[in-house]
């Protein structure tokens, strides 16, 4: 059971296993930062204490970004998209987000840029 306000959690359309995904975003420049996974809980504990918690699909446990690193979200805002099936969390980025060391989880690989 989670402490997530029930008008909130009866707008989340989460998939077969219970998550929504919460794209990342740095909050003033609006540069998309990651993708991480939340369910009830760990979006409750979201929005209650002002630091990005997801839950971790591989090892099956919920985590907040910098615990271990020290590169921390501190969370500005919380949106939900309109059709209640994807988060959009703005944040203050403290270091690089992506677990590479890279400032962002996309900065690997450009599939399509338009030249013009």
């Amino acid at each position: 059971m989670s402490d997530l306000a029930p008008d909130i959690a009866a707008r989340l359309r989460r998939n077969p296993d219970g998550l929504v995904p919460a794209v990342v975003q740095q909050h003033d420049t609006g540069e998309v930062l990651m993708l991480g996974w939340m369910d009830d809980e760990a979006l409750a504990r979201t929005l209650a204490g002002g630091r990005v918690t997801y839950w971790s699909r591989s090892r099956r446990e919920y985590w907040r970004k910098g615990d271990t690193s020290g590169h921390r979200q501190w969370v500005k805002e919380v949106r939900l998209d309109c059709d209640g099936d994807t988060l959009l969390v703005r944040v203050d980025q403290e270091g690089p987000a992506c677990h590479t060391g890279d400032r962002t989880c996309f900065d690997a690989d450009v599939l399509f840029a338009d030249g013009r």
